[in-house]
């Protein structure tokens, strides 16, 4: 069986992004980072891309005159690298049309929160996490989810969970949470892999 080619979109340090490529070594995934993608020069996942020998691409709307070029050369970029499926790892832009449009089905996300419950525009890092305490939720978790025209709308994919203890602070949450991603990601991307995935309306079934 052909391995699947993925391209990681991030805009940091890409910890996620790390956390699948460990999977892949450790032969817990049977798929191929193909290409990093970042828009924003001085990210360290750049740097990380850079040691493993990973192919990566600084591609930001900034660079270019309007969206449509920036939309082509990321979609001509993607194509030359043979790219399947797009994980998105802390990527800090909202996904444009022609990208959805061209990779239907085949865009996935990672909320650090239960959706539909703190999601939406504004809702990323720490802000979920002070929002999530201060409304007293009990339990929060990560949502993986396929990518569509909405902030964290698209069809659910993956959920977990974990405690909300009385002691935790956004900090200390937002650090169980990503280790809970961590451990998770991979798991979603591997569905992939395996076509295990269809998509009946807001409905993902596993095979």
């Amino acid at each position: 069986m052909s391995r699947l080619q993925i391209a990681v979109f991030a805009s940091g340090q890409g910890s996620n992004c790390r956390a699948i490529f460990d999977a892949i070594v450790n032969k817990k995934l049977n798929a191929d980072i193909g290409l990093v993608v970042t828009n924003n020069p001085d990210a360290g996942v750049l740097t990380w891309a850079k040691e493993k020998h990973l192919p990566f691409a600084y591609i930001s709307s900034e660079q270019f005159g309007d969206k449509k070029q920036f939309h082509e050369t990321l979609l001509k970029t993607l194509a030359f690298y043979n790219i399947q499926l797009i994980v998105l790892a802390g990527y800090m832009k909202k996904i444009g049309l022609p990208l959805i449009e061209a990779f239907p089905n085949k865009i996935l996300n990672i909320h650090p929160a239960l959706l539909p419950a703190f999601g939406g525009k504004g809702m990323y890092g720490e802000h979920v996490h002070k929002a999530v305490i201060e409304y007293g939720a009990k339990v929060t978790g990560i949502t993986i989810h396929l990518v569509d025209a909405e902030y964290d709308h698209g069809a659910i994919v993956m959920q977990k969970t974990l405690e909300v203890l009385d002691k935790d602070t956004p900090q200390t949450l937002a650090e169980r949470v990503l280790e809970l991603e961590h451990q998770t990601y991979y798991q979603a991307v591997r569905l992939f892999a395996e076509n295990r995935i269809e998509v009946r309306g807001r409905k993902v079934y596993l095979s």
